[in-house]
């Protein structure tokens, strides 16, 4: 073979060694920013007016409430139930917090009455929308947020993103949270607001999800 043709084939083998290495690698997913998605996700949440929420307790977490769900309207109003875990025995309270009163009873028994910063001393579910004491508190101050996957939460298209969140704030939602947590947040593609937050503490962990933003709530006074 003439040095001509020897140049030309490995000229060819060269290219064709390039072509492949450096070929389409196709469309690449590029994940926003943590700081980008929590703020938006702020001011989202921001602006809800009404959600169902569910928070549940894995293995031991020293923590009085183990399980709560209800809904949640902007103005401080709510309904649901409470497992509190009174000296080892789980106690199921169902509640109505309708303006200042809280109206509560067991599985057992009629409605009775407490304040509203009673009902706080243990689990106040109507801190959760307060922007100045809940979930929009709680993203506009989440430290190192890095968004780390697309995923599905509930049927829905979600970020999850790894962030530090303050004790201070998480105690106001959630009383007996003694430390700042390391937690996983999902937040909804479409709308930007919060779907599911998990929360490792010590001796277990904390799970709170949301779910039916918007959908009117009208929470009344049982009837006396």
């Amino acid at each position: 073979m003439s040095a001509r043709r020897i140049l030309i084939a490995a000229l060819a083998a060269a290219f064709s060694l390039v072509t492949a290495c450096s070929g389409d690698p196709g469309p690449r997913s590029t994940l926003p920013g943590g700081p980008d998605l929590v703020g938006k996700s702020a001011e989202a949440m921001r602006t809800v007016k009404s959600a169902a929420f569910a928070m549940e307790t894995e293995n031991t977490p020293q923590l009085q409430v183990k399980k709560a769900s209800g809904r949640l309207s902007a103005t401080g109003d709510a309904d649901g139930t409470l497992q509190l875990d009174f000296a080892g025995s789980l106690q199921e309270i169902s509640f109505v917090l309708a303006g200042d009163t809280v109206h509560f009873k067991g599985v057992t028994g009629g409605f009775q009455k407490m304040s509203r910063s009673e009902l706080a001393a243990i689990y106040d579910p109507s801190a959760i929308l307060d922007p100045e004491r809940g979930v929009v508190r709680l993203l506009s101050n989440a430290l190192d947020p890095k968004t780390e996957a697309e995923e599905k939460v509930g049927g829905a298209d979600a970020y999850r993103l790894s962030a530090t969140l303050s004790q201070q704030i998480l105690a106001a939602m959630v009383p007996g949270i003694a430390q700042s947590v390391d937690g996983t947040l999902w937040i909804d593609k479409a709308t930007s607001r919060l779907l599911k937050a998990d929360l490792p503490l010590s001796a277990g962990k904390v799970t709170v999800s949301f779910t039916d933003y918007d959908v009117p709530v009208r929470v009344t006074a049982p009837a006396e």
